[in-house]
């Protein structure tokens, strides 16, 4: 999986110790591997091969965490989406792209509320740019694509569509829909 083994959000890893990498990178695999519901305190000691308390020494919570994860999935999504293209077509195949490829990380960025007090400054802007600058800057027309983008992926993900289905169909029509409306 692409993002899992990707650096850090930059702005914040100059700050982590070798440890603190260290476990963010065997959270990164655990997420990866085994998704959301895995990414516990306990399966993350025993794949460090420590017990769970000494966690803590580290990260003030799993919380904590699970912050640092979101925000590097994040950035991913935002250089992903920043070389797509301009049009929305583009923009779309980049969002479904990058949530197939990183299903868990994606269902961990997306699933909750977002913590946006606790993310790196102007981040989820960033993330949110192109998308918005490919609509002519109407940030309605912009949440209205997202959620259909996510809604999308999300049954995807879950196997929901007929087998015989045609979703990149459904994501052109769509998406040339959108340019529609945004003119």
């Amino acid at each position: 999986m692409a993002c899992a083994t990707q650096p850090a959000f930059s702005v914040v890893a100059d700050a982590r110790t070798p440890r603190q990498e260290e476990i963010l990178g065997a959270a990164r695999d655990l997420l990866a591997r085994e998704g959301v519901e895995a990414l516990t305190v306990a399966r993350l000691a025993s794949a460090l091969n420590i017990k769970a308390p000494s966690l803590y020494k580290h990260f003030a919570s799993k919380r904590e965490l699970e912050v640092l994860l979101i925000a590097e999935g994040l950035e991913h999504h935002a250089a992903a989406m920043e070389v797509a293209g301009p049009n929305l077509a583009d923009l779309a195949a980049a969002y479904r792209a990058f949530a197939l490829e990183n299903p868990a990380r994606y269902r961990l960025m997306t699933a909750r509320p977002l913590p946006r007090a606790e993310l790196p400054e102007g981040l989820e802007a960033r993330a949110a740019a192109p998308l918005v600058r490919a609509v002519g800057g109407d940030p309605d027309l912009a949440r209205a694509v997202w959620a259909y983008a996510h809604g999308m992926v999300d049954l995807e993900l879950a196997g929901r569509f007929p087998a015989d289905a045609d979703l990149d169909a459904a994501w052109n029509a769509a998406m040339a829909a959108f340019a529609s409306a945004a003119g």
